[in-house]
Parts: structure tokens; C-alpha cells; sequence
């Protein structure tokens, strides 16, 4: 969220160039064996909102519907649910809730700087194990921790004290995940979950 505060992002497109997909959108996707994956911008105003009828959700909703698979991850920044400093964002329920009515798996944010792995929950944040979607928030990177304002009730693994990466593996109808914790820390979480 940070590049926005040069015009157009223009670092990270200037970077990335055209594997950041169009410039004036951010979001874009790409097919990974049988999974679908969408790098979406959840900096809603600075691509036209992401509510339901934004140009965002309205081709995130073709695109599902164009590329059927037994498998969906998406990613962006801002975390629809987050016990951390910033809280739940409401800004991007569009877009969860346009991946939940598809049957998405996974969903990974930032923006917290934390760790937190959520049980599956549907687009209203309840418990739903049979379709819902599990959501990590892993802000691990390095800068400095957030506390936590309290926690959620799916919030199944949290912690903001340990640096580090989320390790994931896609198999055809499942997945794996593990966090990995920077040297001389012991905190971990592991996860796993199958195809909808």
C-alpha cells in the first residue's frame, strides 16, 4: 500500500513491469496446474473501489466463471479479517465475498504486521468448514511487530513476536502450509486443507 504514495504505484510497476499486469488496474491472474491464482489490488480507491459493482469484482467474477478449476488462491494486501493493529477491512468484502460464492480455498494479506491463520469462514466471518475460506495474514517480514487488539473468534494461530515466511505447497486437489520462523526462533504453525 505504501507505493501508492508515488503516483500510479510506479516503483512497483516500474519493477515488475508487465508481470504486475496493467498498470491502472494492479490486479491481474494466472493458472498454476489445477489452480487458479489472483494477484488482486485491495487498495480499493486507487483502482476504482473493489465493492460489488467496481470494475474489479466485475472481472474477477468473469474470470472465475471463464476458468473453472478445483482450486482457487487469491492475494492482496489489506486482510478482510485480522485481529491485528489495522483490524478487519471492510473496503475489500467485494472481493472475499466474490471468491467465496466461487468456492476460493485460501486467501493471503499483509498489511498487519503479524502472523494469523484463520479456520475456513464464510464472507460474513462465520465458521464455515465445509466451503469456507481460510485467510492468512503473514506481515513477518521484518520491519517491526504489531500488537494485537484482540483476537478473533476463527483466529485458529497467531503471533506477532517472530519474523519469517509462510512456506505453501499446491498439490492437484489440496494444500499444504507452514510458517518458518527466521533462525533462533521457535514459534511455527502448520496447516492443510483439500479442494472444495
Amino acid at each position: 500500500n505504501h507505493g501508492y504514495v508515488t503516483a500510479n504505484d510506479t516503483g512497483y510497476f516500474g519493477y515488475f513491469g508487465a508481470l504486475a499486469g496493467d498498470p491502472k488496474l494492479g490486479y491481474y491472474a494466472y493458472g498454476l496446474g489445477t489452480w487458479r491464482i489472483y494477484a488482486l489490488n485491495g487498495n480499493c480507491a486507487d483502482v476504482g473501489g473493489c465493492g460489488p459493482k467496481s470494475a474489479e469484482v466485475a472481472w474477477l467474477k468473469a474470470d472465475l466463471a471463464a476458468n473453472p478449476t478445483t482450486c482457487v488462491l487469491a492475494y492482496w494486501h489489506h486482510p478482510r479479517f485480522s485481529s491485528g493493529l489495522h483490524g478487519s477491512n471492510t473496503i475489500v468484502a467485494g472481493l472475499w465475498d466474490t471468491l467465496d460464492a466461487a468456492g476460493a480455498e485460501i486467501v493471503l494479506n499483509g498489511h498487519d504486521h503479524d502472523y494469523e491463520r484463520f479456520a475456513p469462514q464464510s464472507d460474513s466471518g462465520a465458521l464455515d468448514m465445509a466451503t469456507g475460506i481460510v485467510e492468512f495474514v503473514v506481515g513477518t517480514g521484518g520491519r517491526s511487530h504489531y500488537p494485537f487488539l484482540g483476537i478473533l473468534p476463527n483466529s485458529r494461530a497467531h503471533n506477532n513476536t517472530t519474523f519469517g515466511v509462510l512456506e505453501r505447497t499446491l498439490s492437484p486437489d489440496s494444500w499444504t502450509s507452514r510458517f518458518v520462523p527466521i533462525a533462533g526462533n521457535a514459534f511455527t504453525d502448520t496447516a492443510s486443507g483439500t479442494c472444495h
